[in-house]
């Protein structure tokens, strides 16, 4: 099997299960690492009940960065399935809303299930969702929203 991920320009908000945002502070990219796994991953998360899609990105960019000033927009609604050979998909599309982030500053001390917050000019070559995030990141690039860091 592998990952499908699909863009949308919109999706209706109900329908929106998460929110995944890319980050910037001081022109570096903003990762952070869970403190199970030893890989690194965009900030982001599932919506909790009854939450606006906008107020998830920016409860999980504070619980996964610490941020606390930043300016927050949306780029896109993308889906993720897996996906057989010939394209079908196996289970139904789960759809999150992709923002952007320029944080300006943080909290001194990491939250919840977060072990790391790393700011770099350079991607991870160890993704936790390697399938995933490196294409989120080349559409937000692609959408010409974003400079390159590198």
């Amino acid at each position: 099997m592998v990952t499908q991920v699909k863009f949308y320009d919109e999706a209706e908000d109900e329908k929106l299960k998460f929110a995944v945002i890319i980050s910037r502070n001081q022109g570096k990219w903003v990762f952070c690492r869970h403190k199970d796994r030893d890989t690194y991953e965009v900030p982001g998360g599932h919506r909790e009940e009854s939450e606006n899609i906008v107020d998830t990105a920016r409860r999980e960019l504070w619980e996964e960065t610490g941020a606390v000033e930043f300016d927050i927009t949306p780029l896109c609604v993308y889906s993720v399935c897996g996906e057989t050979r010939d394209g079908e998909c196996l289970r139904e599309e789960s759809l999150g809303m992709l923002y952007f982030a320029e944080i300006y500053s943080f909290e001194e001390e990491l939250h919840h299930e977060i072990a790391e917050v790393i700011i770099t000019k350079q991607m991870p070559e160890n993704w936790t969702y390697s399938y995933i995030q490196p294409l989120l990141m080349e559409k937000a690039l692609e959408l010409g929203f974003l400079e390159q860091c590198i």
